[in-house]
């Protein structure tokens, strides 16, 4: 008789150890190993010799017959902004995964999603985390009435793409994959071999239906898709669902999107009837803004569209020998390289204040464009000078000091335009008659708002 040799396997990401370890050396989960045996393996390993007896031919045929993706018709989910990032709609046969954090409103929108399909198309509700109560009144609240959504409640994978398979359906939403189990496998739901091989099951069935499949994901701390990282390979669009789940505007961004692009963003904000998209998000930001020091309008972009954001600055002296740095909703090492370039190539000392810096309405920006912004609002905040109402601002801070171009510098301009405003401050590559052009640094604080 073989003896069965004890290997132990991280949860997260699939490494492999001979002995447990409190902390996973790939990934550095901690207590995420769990012990399993590796006869699996030696069986593997027999299957590739089989394997190479067993296998055929392949059939194939000319690229120009192929069936495009689009020629299989796309479900409008009733939300023009995320059918954009959609890249036209939910496509038939596609799997999706919609990543968020607890409460953000991830089945809320799904169900949104499925009281305008249901219309027309019949759609499958499985829910393994909600009991049927639970998710009865959330339709009823939403107005998801239609005899053509159906709801389930099961944690099996096997019966979830048995269910798939049958072409029933036109859309599956799977809450959530974590939840989640395989009959075959004895491991807990959640982990690496579960949700591996239940997504592939998932993912399978819904090619050979022609079914769209939307999956929930959860989150990590850090706000990416919990579990291995391969089920974010397997499926066909990763949706991040980002914003403050208390209040502020949401957003849902293509992390990966293989029928569209990954530059999109759509803007929501919720009410009593749900979620629902904003139409003019600059307005709504701007709306409560009062022009003190330390607050600069920024021209920014998410995905495509343009927006107009105020970014606040704070500056106190610092009560302590090493002064504090926060920001919210901006990164906090690009502030801190920030501070760097304003200390180094102006006149401003900043080791002896503390520096806060707030993007107003919950939003995260990752525009580079941000740069001047930021360091106009922190000169602002330490000078006592407000910029003048009627000014919006944009452009990349070098290391060197220099203001260097941004993107799409027409679509910004257009925006600030359309909001009243009268002047930018961006860089000398910007050729408009709005745009005041500034070329470094400390010439520009020095004009704007340095005593």
């Amino acid at each position: 008789m073989v003896k069965s040799h004890i290997m132990f396997s991280c949860q997260q990401c699939g490494a492999t150890y001979k002995n447990w370890t409190g902390r996973c050396n790939q990934c550095g989960a901690w207590s995420s190993l769990i012990q399993q045996f590796d006869d699996e393996s030696r069986d593997e390993k027999s299957a590739i010799g089989r394997g190479q007896m067993s296998g055929r031919n392949l059939e194939f045929v000319s690229i120009k017959d192929l069936e495009t993706a689009d020629e299989r018709g796309r479900l409008s989910t009733g939300f023009p902004d995320l059918d954009t990032v959609l890249g036209g709609g939910i496509l038939l046969g596609s799997v999706s995964v919609l990543a968020g954090q607890p409460g953000i409103g991830k089945s809320t929108i799904l169900m949104q999603i499925c009281a305008e399909i249901a219309k027309s198309r019949p759609v499958l509700y499985v829910s393994g985390e909600e009991s049927a109560g639970q998710v009865k009144l959330r339709a009823m609240r939403l107005g998801a009435d239609s005899d053509n959504l159906k709801f389930a409640s099961s944690t099996s994978a096997n019966d979830i793409a048995k269910t798939i398979e049958s072409g029933d359906f036109d859309l599956v939403i799977v809450d959530s994959i974590q939840t989640l189990t395989l009959a075959e496998i004895a491991s807990a739901p959640g982990g690496v071999s579960q949700v591996t091989n239940c997504g592939n099951l998932i993912i399978r069935a819904a090619k050979h239906s022609e079914t769209a499949v939307i999956i929930v994901g959860h989150v990590t701390k850090e706000g990416t898709l919990a579990g291995p990282k391969v089920l974010e390979h397997l499926v066909d669009v990763v949706l991040n669902f980002e914003g403050d789940r208390y209040g502020g505007f949401k957003i849902i961004r293509a992390v990966k999107n293989r029928f569209g692009s990954t530059t999109e963003a759509a803007i929501f904000e919720m009410n009593q009837q749900g979620l629902a998209e904003v139409e003019n998000p600059s307005a709504a930001l701007l709306s409560e803004r009062q022009n003190t020091d330390g607050s600069i309008i920024l021209a920014t972009l998410e995905g495509t569209r343009p927006i107009l954001v105020e970014i606040q600055a704070l500056a106190t002296p610092t009560n302590f020998g090493y002064p504090k740095r926060a920001a919210s909703g901006f990164d906090l090492n690009r502030l801190n390289l920030l501070i760097a370039v304003i200390e180094r190539r102006t006149k401003l000392k900043l080791n002896d204040k503390d520096i806060y810096i707030n993007v107003v309405g919950g939003l995260k920006i990752r525009d580079s464009a941000a740069d001047l912004a930021v360091c106009l609002a922190i000169a602002s905040a330490i000078a006592g000078r407000k910029l003048a109402e009627d000014f919006v601002v944009f452009g990349e801070v070098g290391l060197g000091g220099e203001i260097r171009s941004a993107f799409r510098p027409d679509q910004r301009i257009s925006e600030a335009k359309k909001l009243g405003f009268a002047h930018a401050i961006a860089p000398v590559t910007v050729h408009d008659e709005f745009v005041i052009p500034v070329r470094d640094l400390r010439t520009t604080l020095i004009e704007y708002v340095n005593e």
